[in-house]
């Protein structure tokens, strides 16, 4: 059996100077790449704000589920790195748990000492079943 694969992209630069696509769905399971806090221009945003950039961040992973037609109860998974772990905890913890709503998916959260970008203060990437009702 072959399983078929699509891609996504935002068209943003950094994704062919990394070589990486902002998901890919195998067959029924789309793999989401880490998002950031950036506009459709691929400004960023919320320089010093961290609660600014996690809800600019899932912002854009709902305009990737969207391109798939996905629920965010259809997510299975999350990844969250936080630069600044002990600091902004709280907040991550409160937003994520507002975005996942009544919906619980397993979720890794890490401190980690730097992110792509030098005022990047957070990134999420997921793991979706799309074939999980909604």
């Amino acid at each position: 059996m072959t399983v078929r694969s699509r891609e996504f992209n935002f068209g943003m630069p950094w994704e062919s100077l990394y070589g990486y696509s902002q998901a890919v769905q195998a067959g029924d399971t789309l793999y989401i790449s880490g998002q950031l806090s950036h506009d459709s221009a691929g400004d960023f945003i919320g320089t010093g704000d961290f609660e600014l950039q996690m809800r600019t961040t899932l912002d854009n992973l709902d305009r990737v589920l969207e391109h798939f037609g996905a629920g965010r109860d259809q997510i299975v998974e999350t990844t969250v790195l936080v630069k600044g772990l002990r600091d902004h905890f709280d907040t991550a913890a409160r937003l994520h748990a507002a975005y996942c709503g009544e919906h619980r998916p397993t979720s890794t959260v890490m401190g980690v000492s730097d992110l792509a970008l030098p005022d990047q203060l957070v990134e999420i990437g997921a793991v979706v079943r799309l074939d999980v009702a909604h």
